[in-house]
């Protein structure tokens, strides 16, 4: 155990002292703050080109296409403060340059059109939604009332539509949250994961490796290299985690912010089934990598060999993505219980209250197991080719050593 510890601290050491964890972090937590800060930027380029909510307006009706009746549109509230006035398109022009509108609305009828012309300053502004909708909407009622029918028949002819969508098995929880712990999971498994191998091949390089193969037991260094590398990982995800969290707070949307962080409905088995997957999954990737590692004796060596697996970990990522909205499909469940993709997907079902008891052991079951199986054929494999300094040891030769005592 304290050999274990010994070679921990030696990875989580040199792993925080790199300029590449460094600077990677840095520029993922530069880009987190950026990303939290574009409903901001869209907001600010989109004002510059449309109304914002109290724009001032002239509405232009002088054929009375709308009967006298346009002063209704200020008791819908829309949002803007209309002016209704049969001004010409010259005198909304030169109150609009006066900075006394914002903008205009001209009404014509052209055959049996209604022709709304918008008039505004900047040539990136639309007419806004709720508006054009308002003056249809009254335009219509108006036509309906012409042909003498009651307020309550034009509400059943003009009723309000929405649209609930609703699934057919209960469910909770917020998917954004759980989509980003998937997202995080991922990250870990394709970067931090894939860093195990990398150290792996950079010490059998600066020849560290005979010292540490001296000191201890070749399965001392790839559980604890592949522990101390994660706990990095972690780390680097927490800073992530507590950056977003920070920028959430400072840059969304109250209503927006509560939405998106709402987590009431995670319960502390939820939590910790969802840890024990994070851990269970990147051990199960590390594991392979530090396999992939140990074969290699050249740094420029280790991408060609680390394809297969970043492959794998791209692939059980999306095959979780792409079932995840199928609730309790066999093809679902399937990808519950397959260990590329069930750290992926279980916590999702987990949080969402659609993985039963039963479901959740069969799978933590069939992810050890794996885990067990792979830990054992890579320690084994990584105890006679650690040592190999010659060039990449081919599949054949890998199962050699897998069978050599």
């Amino acid at each position: 155990m304290r050999d274990i510890v010994t070679v921990t601290k030696f990875t989580m050491k040199e792993m925080l002292r790199r300029k590449s964890f460094i600077v990677t972090t840095i520029i993922l937590v530069i880009l987190i703050v950026i990303g939290f800060n574009i409903p901001n930027i869209i907001k600010a380029f989109s004002e510059n080109g449309n109304l914002s909510e109290g724009s001032k307006m002239i509405i232009s009706d002088s054929e009375d296409i709308f009967d006298g009746k346009l002063n209704e549109l200020n008791q819908e509230e829309i949002g803007y403060i209309l002016e209704i006035n049969p001004s010409t398109f010259d005198e909304i022009k030169t109150k609009i340059n006066n900075d006394e509108i914002e903008a205009g609305v001209i009404i014509e009828k052209q055959g049996d059109n209604v022709v709304f012309r918008y008039i505004v300053n900047d040539t990136m502004g639309m007419m806004p939604e709720n508006l054009s909708k308002g003056l249809e909407k009254l335009y219509i009622t108006n036509q309906i009332e012409k042909l003498g029918l009651t307020q309550e028949k034009i509400n059943e002819i003009l009723p309000q539509f929405t649209t609930n969508i609703e699934q057919t098995e209960e469910v909770r929880g917020n998917s954004f949250v759980i989509t980003a712990i998937s997202v995080l999971l991922f990250y870990a498994i394709y970067f931090c994961a894939y860093q195990v191998s990398s150290s792996i091949t950079t010490e059998k390089t600066s020849k560290i490796m005979e010292t540490l193969v001296t000191s201890t037991s070749p399965r001392t260094i790839v559980v604890g290299k592949t522990i101390g590398i994660g706990l990095v990982g972690l780390i680097q995800i927490l800073v992530l985690v507590l950056t977003a969290v920070i920028s959430a707070v400072l840059f969304l949307d109250s209503s927006m912010l509560k939405i998106l962080l709402d987590s009431t409905q995670i319960t502390p088995l939820a939590g910790i089934l969802m840890l024990v997957y994070f851990i269970l999954g990147y051990y199960l990737f590390a594991l392979i990598y530090a396999l992939t590692g140990s074969t290699v004796s050249k740094p420029e060596d280790i991408q060609s060999a680390n394809t297969p697996v970043m492959l794998l970990g791209i692939l059980g990522f999306y095959f979780a993505q792409s079932v995840i909205t199928k609730t309790s499909s066999d093809i679902t469940v399937f990808a519950s219980y397959f260990p590329l993709s069930s750290p992926y997907l279980m916590p999702f079902r987990v949080m969402m209250g659609l993985a039963s008891a039963q479901e959740i052991i069969i799978s933590l079951a069939v992810l050890i197991i794996s885990s067990l199986i792979v830990a054992h054929v890579a320690i084994k494999i990584y105890s006679n080719a650690i040592l190999n300094y010659g060039t990449k040891l081919s599949l054949k030769d890998i199962i050699t050593m897998y069978k050599a005592k």
